[in-house]
């Protein structure tokens, strides 16, 4: 089974968003995580009505520091996505195991004005079920590497 981190700056909405499409469409094949580098401490409340409006289970859902995903007691990671600009940029822990990391830049429908804020949602919800569906049509299991790298970069370029 293959491990994935999904990293944002708060880890209350697309890095959740996403931790949660990987593992409802993965049919066990992913594992799935998400944490941010100042997480928010809470979900947004919005990304849970609309994984409830999806049909998508939130039990269990926080908002958590990649601090829990780093270091030798940590669970090593074979892929780890960032997901907003601003982890992107950041200087990462250092992930055991030797990840793949890509970054798929979502906009921040958390940062959406209250009156778009749940079409702001689903567009990043969208957006993310696009990806995370092409990247499991893809045998990612079997890929080395740098050829999932390069895949998954392509993805983000053309979902």
């Amino acid at each position: 089974m293959l491990n994935v981190l999904v990293l944002c700056t708060g880890n209350s909405a697309r890095s959740i968003l996403a931790e949660t499409l990987f593992r409802s469409l993965s049919t066990g094949r992913v594992n799935a995580f998400s944490a941010g580098s100042r997480p928010a401490g809470q979900v947004h409340p919005e990304a849970l009505a609309k994984l409830g409006r999806e049909g998508i289970d939130v039990a269990g859902l926080r908002s958590k520091s990649w601090d829990e995903f780093s270091g030798p007691d940590a669970v090593p990671m074979d892929v780890v996505i960032t997901v907003c600009d601003n982890a992107k940029g950041e200087s990462c822990p250092v992930w055991y195991g030797s990840p793949v990391q890509v970054h798929w830049g979502i906009p921040d429908p958390a940062a959406a004005e209250d009156d778009i804020v749940e079409s702001a949602f689903d567009e990043a919800f969208d957006a993310l079920s696009a990806r995370v569906r092409a990247a499991l049509a893809l045998p990612l299991e079997d890929m080395a590497s740098e050829e999932l790298a390069e895949a998954l970069t392509r993805i983000h370029e053309t979902h």
